[in-house]
């Protein structure tokens, strides 16, 4: 019953998150929350500093003018758009400035804490069953590495698997994020879609990368791995493995409904190496099991001869099977730790792998974050130095290959690589490059 004037004027001594919040409740509340004269007097605040107001009193009667002049021009919500946009813009180029500074030994950014922190950046999963009802599942557990963040989310009322048609992965921030407080779960949000994965048959059509006592798990690419609880069709939990590169971008400057695309890259043409983009490669390799690493590992002036270019693919060999002074041991026994609310364990044999190939620049080349599970090979291992069993690995996407060769030592009860081998897409090499192999 109160006046829509007298409503104004309350709304009127409201911040921007409260005013969104208002025009939730319902249709003439948001209708009042549009209005123009309000979001202009807070866009108008937000173009002059506090401090400078006093020096620049003609430039407020300017500003103030034009914008009585421009209430009536502009549709309701106008100015809140305006506003927000100019908001979100600042946010993510102050976020974006972080991510530039780079460590010299990864090349990736090195304050990717930081620059989560003052995003208020968190990551959700929305489950999506066949009939279209929606389920949404927060307060995940971060592990963070050199070179990737694992995030794990466990419940006890996951739906059932059958009725499942989709996952998708959010990076989700607040829409107007203020420094001064943490982020408000119930205020506004904006969401950012990662990747989208098919649960259909999940079983069948997904990786089985290991299984223990209690669980099954299952990797779907990009980086997921889906915990099924053995002689049930339900979900256990889900992990995600992010890598560093992009990993800010995709968060958080991708929309609800379509993923972030990263800009191409811009060769610097180079006429005189008859070689170029064949050698100087380097590679920052990482193997963990979430709470636990396994190998830490950097390889300079890797190369590829022409001769070695083979159906599409471009070999470089970081560890030679023949060269046992650059065979690596592994810390530890491989496997993937898990937990959900009441239980925890370890699939073995299985592991996530971070890789980051830099090119002769220096700059990310080709990166990825995914589990990846060990297989028992029929050949003996043929070197007299090493007298045990031979246990593969292979990783492949789009972008490229890794083959990577395991002895187990029985006397040592330790892995050692034999060999490591990486095959890199000529279409990867001849976009990235613009060269033609």
């Amino acid at each position: 019953s109160m006046p829509s004037e007298v409503l104004l004027k309350i709304l009127s001594y409201l911040d921007a998150v409260s005013l969104l919040s208002v025009g939730c409740v319902n249709k003439h509340f948001y209708e009042l929350a549009n209005d123009n004269g309000i979001w202009m007097k807070l866009y108008s605040s937000s173009l002059h500093p506090k401090w400078t107001i006093w020096k620049t009193k003609s430039k407020q009667t300017e500003t103030v003018s034009l914008g009585c002049a421009a209430l009536h021009d502009k549709k309701p919500g106008y100015w809140k758009k305006e506003y927000i946009f100019k908001q979100t813009s600042a946010f993510k180029t102050r976020v974006m400035r972080l991510v530039k500074f780079l460590d010299p030994y990864t090349g990736l950014p090195c304050k990717n804490k930081e620059a989560m922190k003052v995003s208020g950046l968190s990551w959700i999963i929305v489950l999506k069953e066949k009939n279209g009802k929606e389920h949404v599942v927060e307060k995940p557990n971060l592990s963070f590495k050199d070179t990737s963040v694992t995030i794990l989310w466990c419940g006890a009322d996951w739906p059932c698997l059958d009725i499942l048609s989709t996952l998708k992965l959010f990076g989700v921030t607040p829409l107007l994020p203020d420094q001064s407080r943490p982020p408000n779960k119930n205020g506004p949000r904006r969401f950012s879609l990662i990747a989208e994965y098919h649960l259909a048959n999940l079983t069948e059509n997904s990786v089985a990368v290991g299984a223990d006592e209690l669980v099954q798990l299952f990797s779907l690419s990009p980086g997921l791995l889906v915990g099924i609880w053995k002689g049930k069709n339900e979900i256990a939990f889900v992990m995600a493995n992010l890598h560093y590169n992009q990993l800010l971008e995709r968060s958080i400057l991708g929309s609800a409904t379509v993923q972030y695309a990263p800009p191409p890259n811009k060769p610097l043409l180079d006429d005189i190496d008859s070689e170029y983009g064949l050698h100087d490669y380097s590679l920052h390799l990482d193997l963990h099991g979430r709470n636990c690493m396994y190998l830490c590992g950097s390889f300079k002036c890797l190369f590829c001869r022409k001769r070695d270019i083979e159906n599409g693919y471009l070999m470089l060999r970081v560890v030679n099977l023949k060269d046992n002074r650059k065979h690596l041991p592994i810390i530890g026994t491989l496997g993937i730790c898990w937990e959900t609310d009441v239980f925890k364990g370890s699939v073995k044999d299985c592991f996530v792998m971070d890789l980051t190939l830099l090119d002769e620049t220096g700059k990310p080349f080709w990166c990825f974050s995914s589990p990846v599970h060990m297989e028992l090979s029929t050949k003996s291992s043929g070197l007299y130095d090493y007298m045990g069993h031979i246990y593969t690995a292979d990783y492949e996407d789009s972008e490229g290959k890794v083959c990577v060769e395991f002895v187990w030592l029985e006397e040592t009860k330790e892995y050692i690589i034999v060999s490591l081998v990486l095959y890199v897409s000529t279409k990867k090499v001849n976009s990235w490059y613009g060269t033609n192999y």
